[in-house]
């Protein structure tokens, strides 16, 4: 495809020892090799050129047959001069973007925190998607999000987690860390103290930390958060009860009591992250503490870890106020959720395949929990966590343990996750945590006698 009207980013300097056909030259390919001008665009002919630049036309003649002769540069006969597609270059240009990661070949990623994509129905997925746009473009935008998705919510949440709830109090969001983002510039005041599980999720501490609010620890231990560890004065405790990440520990019934009276005396919002709170695999979950405690307790939810990350949808169920001040922060900021996924999500809640594709999920990861935990537990590695979600931790005794063995299993190309990284403050426990959901089984079933080896 040709673009003949694109821009030349040219600037001459007629004060310059530089003449002025090598300065046009080196500028025509340096929006060749920067990627400006591509193969098959169409350069403005030397006349024209030199009328746009204000030279002579032997400045622009000059230039073209520098460029002809190194290769940027090719006529044809009876239609212009184009970039060629393939211009020789010594100066390979680096695309990636700041701070982005990219995976190297080769390696088996068992980190937690990937869905099982791949299961997805792929007729299903596409259904979606083409009953999603035959929807009407939106010509406004709705900030509490789309009326039939705050609806397939509410509907998602009494079936697949026991949580009643109408549709006026769902709000949709874009995940649970952007949710945790709202809440931290909506509810909080800068030095206002949170209290955060530890170890937990560390991106609802930067999330927290970034509006600069203040951050404390609270250990957990196999019954999940200790609530008599919040420190005095915290205007909310933010935690994972139904399947504490990384530990992989669910809150015991109570604490969750003990936590609910707390917050209630202390005037202090629960922030419950229910990340993947539907993959249950040996008993039912205890009641959200959504549920428990609606007047005290902010609930937030995602598919990105029971779909996939495509959507960019999640969702908040939480007091009055709460609800309220979020909505202003929209309105302030200028900031919602996008609806393209929420649409995505209510189609797939429409025609049952959401329902389907938990249940598939469920099996699959149930499946894959007892191949992983059977090979360890064999071969006498310790395996903490509960029977449910789509990761596991084996511990360690010591921080240099755990890096040996994370460098170890890199040698041998299988990523794991280790537990200090997931400390706001002094690390005070190690481990590896390994996640069984983002690669096929076959490649999973693969690696377990590295795994074994490396972890014994």
């Amino acid at each position: 495809m040709t673009h003949s009207g694109t821009a030349l980013p040219v600037a001459l300097d007629r004060e310059s020892a530089v003449p002025l056909a090598v300065q046009l030259a080196d500028a025509l390919r340096e929006s060749a090799s920067s990627g400006h001008l591509r193969g098959g665009d169409r350069l403005p002919s030397t006349r024209a050129l030199a009328e746009r630049l204000g030279v002579s036309r032997t400045v622009t003649s000059a230039a073209y047959e520098q460029l002809h002769a190194e290769g940027w540069i090719a006529g044809r006969h009876g239609s212009g001069t184009y970039v060629t597609t393939s211009p020789p270059s010594d100066r390979p240009v680096d695309r990636t973007i700041p701070g982005e990661q990219r995976e190297p070949d080769g390696i088996l990623d068992l980190t937690p925190g990937t869905p099982w994509a791949a299961g997805l129905d792929r007729a299903a997925w596409r259904r979606a998607w083409r009953a999603a746009a035959d929807a009407p473009p939106l010509s406004r935008a709705h900030r509490a999000g789309l009326p039939d998705y705050r609806n397939a919510i509410a509907e998602h949440l009494l079936r697949h987690r026991g949580l009643a709830v109408g549709t006026d109090f769902v709000l949709a969001t874009g995940g649970t860390t952007t949710a945790v983002v709202e809440l931290a510039g909506a509810v909080f005041s800068p030095g206002d103290l949170v209290a955060v599980e530890e170890p937990g999720y560390q991106r609802a501490v930067q999330a927290l930390r970034s509006a600069r609010v203040r951050v404390a620890g609270v250990p957990v231990d196999s019954e999940g958060l200790r609530p008599d560890a919040i420190p005095a004065g915290a205007r909310a405790v933010y935690c994972s009860p139904a399947h504490q990440y990384p530990m992989g520990s669910r809150m015991s019934a109570a604490r969750r009591v003990d936590l609910v009276e707390r917050a209630r005396a202390q005037n202090m919002l629960v922030i419950e992250d229910d990340y993947d709170g539907e993959l249950r695999f040996d008993v039912a979950p205890l009641p959200l503490l959504a549920a428990l405690a609606p007047d005290v307790v902010a609930h937030l939810g995602t598919t990105s870890k029971i779909l996939t990350p495509t959507l960019g949808a999640g969702w908040m169920v939480a007091p009055p106020a709460v609800t309220s001040a979020v909505l202003a922060y929209r309105d302030r900021t200028g900031t919602r959720p996008s609806p393209a996924g929420q649409r995505v999500l209510i189609e797939l809640a429409r025609h049952g395949d959401l329902g389907r594709h938990l249940r598939k999920l469920r099996r699959e990861l149930s499946e894959r929990r007892m191949l992983l935990v059977a090979a360890l537990r064999a071969s006498g590695v310790p395996v903490l966590g509960d029977d449910a979600g789509a990761h596991l931790v084996v511990p360690f005794l010591s921080a240099e343990a755990e890096r040996e063995r994370l460098r170890a299993a890199e040698r041998r190309g299988i990523r794991l996750d280790g537990l200090a990284r997931h400390f706001a403050g002094t690390p005070t426990a190690f481990g590896a945590a390994i996640g069984y959901a983002g690669c096929s089984r076959a490649a999973l079933r693969d690696s377990l006698g590295s795994l074994v080896e490396l972890l014994r």
